[in-house]
């Protein structure tokens, strides 16, 4: 669990990011999980994008993708996810938190 500084340094060190995947009308499936969870492993913070034509609220598709990826949803900033998960993958530069 992300304390509230922790959450705040991610957050700012999200804002500096692009988002590298949308959610849109599709649903969620294991191959966006597939992705996600590569993503994460390779980066640790990812910021996702939801499209407006999802039919979804976001705060449930990021309680969704915590759970899927287990991973902690830094925060949702209008229509952005912003995850964070640790990855043990050599190579991995780690954030700092």
């Amino acid at each position: 669990m992300l304390s509230s500084k922790q959450r705040s340094s991610l957050k700012g060190k999200a804002s500096t990011e692009k988002a590298i995947f949308q959610i849109g009308k599709e649903e969620i499936s294991d191959q966006m999980i597939k992705g996600l969870s590569d993503a994460l492993d390779a980066r640790e913070l990812i910021k996702i994008t939801v499209l407006k034509s999802c039919e979804y609220d976001i705060k449930d598709i990021a309680g969704l993708l915590e759970l899927r990826l287990k991973a902690e949803c830094v925060c949702t900033i209008g229509s952005k996810i912003v995850l964070y998960r640790f990855s043990n993958k050599k190579g991995t530069e780690h954030i700092k938190i």
